[in-house]
């Protein structure tokens, strides 16, 4: 039988505002799906993600879930 590889996601919650930062900033924090302060969402663990978060990680809390 084969085994199910476990998938790691991430818990991120938007912590502070993006207001003062570079645009870029904002843009990273819309496309990993924040609307409001705040706000938690769950992502998959992968290495785009990832990237997002090394740019936006000031402004933003992470807990990783194993499934």
């Amino acid at each position: 039988m084969t085994e199910k590889a476990e998938s790691k996601k991430l818990q991120l919650t938007y912590v502070k505002s993006a207001i003062g930062y570079s645009k870029r900033h904002k843009e990273t924090i819309r496309a990993l799906g924040f609307r409001r302060l705040n706000q938690t969402v769950v992502k998959e663990d992968n290495p785009s993600i990832r990237g997002m978060l090394l740019n936006v990680s000031h402004l933003v809390k992470i807990v990783e879930l194993v499934d």
